[in-house]
């Protein structure tokens, strides 16, 4: 995706102002300054009881799908917001037919949305895919695709090495088959083919920095034309609130909603998108990318094993360690006694840095590793 908007990150720098030694994007992230301000004068409005305001608030729903389809180089008609990625994607694959291949790595909300959309539907059929470093890669899907296989669906960054999928040439590899996308760990922070998905999912509770809430989908054509809306609820039809009768689910994207979503997250969503589209997506990955290089600068100095991927164009804002058995435990200690939130799950221990991660917070990683590698015993 080509991005034109405002380079100039100035303001988007200044907006981060948490305490240093936060190192935990990918797991939460803390809201902006913008968003709590939002929020709050928001929450005011809605306690007027004016009409006025009521509706005010109201159109956030509207700025957030419009955002977001600029973004995604689609239409609004085809995003729909959602409680979380969660939502969205078993919108998605509880209304499929046929193979869905993925790998069992992903992140739960898909392995778990598959596999009980597999037992209490029978409509699909899981195919497991499990290549040896769990990246979901091209060549890793063309060996095992079948004839049966009519959707893949994968993680846009993978959460648990940083690995970013190159969905170009996915799309190039599954022919015509659906493509569903698990974006939350990329979206907005590194430009990617979305096009070339069918389904894309995301939140904005993250790297957004917009809370919990704040999730949304977007649906391509051929999704629309594949997915049946299993799942859909009343305000998923044409109109308003259908009154003794039972309509048919919308064409469009709207089909795949429950009922009618929180003003008060749509709010805080669209002023997180808003900081983002205004930075541009460009200059945001290319600020995230040297973070990752300094994450990665001392994790080498220190000789600490990096599986995150080295080139920048296969990675976002994740940097896995992977230190040895022993090794773990000490170091997970280190970087909590110099103050440093990370997360530490299976041996590994996840860093995760965003644009505005200044040099003291990187000054602490640094020294937490000096720290733990002056007591490694080798």
């Amino acid at each position: 995706m080509s991005d034109s908007a405002v380079t100039d990150l100035d303001p988007y720098f200044a907006s981060f102002d948490g305490e240093p030694g936060y190192l935990d994007w990918a797991a939460f992230g803390p809201l902006s300054p913008l968003v709590r301000s939002e929020s709050a004068a928001d929450a005011e409005l809605l306690g007027s009881g004016r009409s006025s305001s009521i509706d005010l608030v109201a159109d956030h729903l509207r700025e957030a799908r419009v955002t977001l389809a600029a973004l995604l180089d689609g239409q609004e008609d085809q995003v729909v917001l959602q409680p979380s990625t969660t939502y969205g994607l078993m919108q998605a694959i509880y209304g499929l037919s046929g193979g869905l291949m993925l790998s069992r790595a992903e992140f739960p909300s898909l392995t778990i949305a598959a596999t009980r959309a597999e037992e209490a539907l029978g409509a699909i059929q899981v195919q497991w895919l499990e290549p040896d470093d769990g990246c979901v890669t091209p060549e890793a899907v063309r060996e095992a695709l079948t004839d049966d296989t009519r959707a893949v669906a994968v993680s846009l960054v993978d959460f648990r090495t940083g690995y970013r999928a190159d969905l170009s040439a996915l799309r190039d590899v599954i022919g015509d088959r659906l493509l569903i996308v698990d974006a939350v760990q990329g979206f907005g922070m590194v430009e990617a083919d979305y096009a070339a998905a069918d389904v894309v999912c995301g939140n904005g509770y993250k790297w957004l920095r917009a809370g919990r809430g704040t999730g949304f989908a977007w649906f391509g054509e051929r999704a629309l034309e594949r997915i049946t809306p299993v799942l859909s609820g009343f305000a998923g039809v044409e109109g308003d609130l259908p009154l003794d009768v039972v309509p048919l689910p919308a064409a469009s994207a709207r089909a795949f909603t429950v009922s009618g979503f929180d003003p008060l997250a749509a709010a805080r969503l669209a002023t997180g998108l808003r900081e983002v589209h205004d930075a541009g997506v460009a200059a945001i990955e290319a600020e995230l990318s040297e973070r990752t290089r300094d994450v990665m600068f001392f994790a080498d100095r220190y000789e600490v094993p990096v599986i995150t991927p080295r080139d920048p164009a296969r990675r976002a804002g994740i940097v896995t360690l992977a230190p040895a058995p022993q090794d773990t435990a000490p170091l997970a200690a280190s970087l909590a006694n110099h103050g440093l939130t990370v997360t530490v799950r299976g041996g590994r221990v996840r860093i995760s840095p965003h644009v505005g991660t200044g040099a003291d917070t990187l000054r602490l990683f640094g020294d937490a590793l000096a720290a733990f590698s002056s007591t490694r015993v080798w």
